[in-house]
Order: C-alpha cells, then sequence, then structure tokens
C-alpha cells in the first residue's frame, strides 16, 4: 500500500510588500487556526532577514504566536539559516520555545540566504563553507539539547561549556521539551542535493522544495536514500515532505483563473522567478534542458509544475505526483497571500484536506 499523505502549510512567506505588516501576520495567525480545525498536521514558516515580500525576520516569534492560539498543530522553521545563527543561542531559544509549545516543534535548518542578506550581515562564505558551518551547527545543537557541559572546537565555533554552580544553579543549558531532542529537518533545493544526503545520514528529516519540476524530485529521494545507507540508516518515506504550489477550486477553469489573477502568479511574476532566475537559475523547472528561462511563464508552471484544478484534477495530479516519487508521506502546501481574495485560499484549504487527501489516500 502507498504510504498515506499528511497534509501540512508552507509559508515562505509570500507577501505583496505594500501590505501592511501587522496584517499579513494578522491573516496568517487566522490561517493557522483554520489550518488546524480543517486536520493540518503543521504549519511552517521561513526565515528571511531583508526582504519584503518574504517579510518574517524570526519565524520563531511567529510560531510561539500561533502556538498559543492552537492546542494540536506542530510548527517547523524552514529554514533557520545557520550562517547568521549563534549555534548556542539558537539552542537555547528553541528549547525555550519548544517548552512553549509543550513539544510540538521541529526544526528545519539550512546554508543559504538571500545575497542581500549576506550583504547587510557581512557574510563571506562560499557555499561549500555554509554547508559545513550548518553542519557544524547541527552537531552543536544536538550536543547543546543535552545539557551537559563540554569544550568544542571546531572550523567555526568554539566552545568552553562550565559546570553547573551547585548553589545558584548558574551556567545551566536548557534541555528541550521533546527527549532527546526535537526532530531536526533539512531542505533540498537543488536537483542533485548533497545536504539530502547529508540528512540521511544523520537521520534529520527530508524536505523537498516547490522550485522543481515534479519529474526531478525522484534525484532527492536518491539522493537521502544514499545518506541513508552510508549511516546505516532505515529511509522512511513517512518522513519525506514535498511542498507544492496548490489551489483547488470547484472546476479546473475556475482554478486557473483565480490563480492567473491572484497572489500566487503574482508572487511567482513579480518575485520568485525574478529571484530564482536571479541565483541558480530556473533550469529545476524545466522538464527540457534546452528549453530557455523565457519559457518557464505561469501556464507552464500550472501545466508543469503547480497542482491547480478541481478537486477531481488535483486527485489526480497529486497520484501522479506521489507514483513519480515513490511515495512519501507530507505534502506542504504553499501558503500564498491571496488577498483581498482571502476566502478563496481557504476554500481551498477545505477543499485539499476534506476531498483530494482522501480521494488519494483511498479513503
Amino acid at each position: 500500500m502507498p504510504v498515506p499523505i499528511r497534509p501540512s502549510l508552507f509559508s515562505m512567506p509570500l507577501h505583496p510588500p505594500e501590505r501592511p505588516i501587522a496584517d499579513c501576520y494578522a491573516d496568517d495567525l487566522r490561517m493557522i487556526e483554520l489550518a488546524e480545525q480543517l486536520g493540518y498536521e503543521e504549519f511552517w514558516c521561513g526565515e528571511h532577514l531583508t526582504s519584503r515580500w518574504e517579510n518574517v525576520p524570526d519565524p520563531m516569534l511567529l510560531l510561539a504566536a500561533a502556538a498559543s492560539r492552537t492546542t494540536q498543530i506542530r510548527f517547523g522553521t524552514a529554514v533557520l539559516l545557520m550562517p547568521f545563527h549563534n549555534p548556542l543561542h539558537t539552542a537555547l531559544r528553541l528549547a525555550q520555545l519548544d517548552h512553549q509549545m509543550r513539544g510540538r516543534l521541529i526544526v528545519g535548518i539550512g546554508s543559504g540566504g538571500l545575497k542581500q542578506d549576506r550583504e547587510a550581515f557581512g557574510i563571506d562564505l562560499t557555499p561549500e563553507q555554509a554547508g559545513r558551518l550548518t553542519a557544524e551547527s547541527a552537531e552543536l545543537l544536538e550536543r547543546f539539547w543535552q545539557g551537559e557541559p563540554f569544550a568544542h572546537t571546531g572550523e567555526f565555533f568554539r566552545y568552553t561549556l562550565p559546570d553547573e554552580d551547585p548553589t545558584l544553579r548558574n551556567g545551566a543549558l536548557m534541555r528541550p521539551y521533546q527527549r532527546p531532542r526535537p526532530e531536526i529537518a533539512v531542505a533540498g533545493v537543488n536537483r542533485q542535493s548533497y545536504i539530502l544526503g547529508w540528512a540521511g545520514e544523520r537521520g534529520y528529516t527530508p524536505l523537498t522544495t516547490n522550485l522543481m519540476a515534479t519529474d526531478h524530485i525522484v534525484d532527492h529521494w536518491a539522493a537521502y536514500t544514499a545518506g541513508c545507507v552510508r549511516g546505516g540508516r532505515a529511509p522512511d518515506r513517512a518522513r519525506w515532505h514535498i511542498c507544492r504550489d496548490i489551489h483547488v477550486a470547484d472546476t479546473t477553469d475556475r482554478a486557473i483563473r483565480e490563480v492567473r489573477d491572484g497572489g500566487m502568479a503574482r508572487a511567482y511574476r513579480e518575485y520568485m522567478l525574478p529571484l530564482v532566475r536571479s541565483g541558480r537559475g530556473l533550469h529545476a523547472f524545466k522538464l527540457d534542458t534546452t528549453m530557455s528561462d523565457d519559457e518557464v511563464t505561469i501556464d507552464y508552471l500550472i501545466e508543469h509544475a503547480w497542482i491547480v484544478g478541481s478537486v477531481e484534477e488535483c486527485t489526480r495530479r497529486l497520484r501522479a505526483l506521489r507514483d513519480a516519487s515513490g511515495g512519501f508521506g507530507v505534502l506542504m502546501a504553499i501558503a500564498h497571500d491571496w488577498a483581498p481574495y482571502t476566502d478563496r485560499f481557504h476554500r481551498s484549504l477545505a477543499l485539499l484536506a476534506e476531498k483530494v487527501l482522501p480521494g488519494v489516500n483511498g479513503s
């Protein structure tokens, strides 16, 4: 039997830069409350430090507010950009957040970041150095969460943590609510993703981003499985998270029309496509390597990358995604900003959870 697919949401975030920021956060919190009512199991939020479109410089603050309004849904950082963070400070803040959530925290980490973020913080690392820093940071997070004194001298960090003062109880490292630690997740963007191989070695949860065509995502599972083999671990497809841009409506024509006229197409047209083109390039979207970047249009994405349509059409396309991937456990639907048509987005969330995924899973 195929692995059942469970619903979750991922906010990059993507909010039009002219919207009042406080309104964006208020909409996000209402969406999270609705998602829990609809049975979504997780909500993930990204971290971007200088972007007007991706305007959440500290996802932990938003997740803490969301946790206070909910009781069941789990929350993930997708992802904390470790080159911008001191691992000890990060470990302690995450441990506190895990207690506030009573164990509903997932810690997603990564090495990337916008060029402007790196310039603002004066970070001058090659991608290889950033990857090694992230790996060292992950190992330190796990070590800090053990709550015991130790000494560490690595390529990027040096720590000497003292014994706890027995009288004043100072010097103690807070351990997380979850024992031995929260789940750690890593996102892969490129087709041949070495970082997912590393995640497999470490036993971390693999995330496949939405920035590639469906036909390419099988490469991520191959990289992750190879890492699991190197680490002596059994790969579990139920842990694999795949992100997709999704919109469901009563008919396919209506869904396509709403997407073209709404925040989903606008976010890609004005922000995501220019951003990706200026960085790693649009090759991950291309089914044919001879395609030009100009051929990666909104209509092309609707046909080959996004899942847009009626309940029946989206069920068919998600089954195709499941079959092409070999099976995965969690669908991370991208949470776009649909204002002033937020009701269309909320209806899509309901149809996805109540009609589409039950149809995909055969119930």
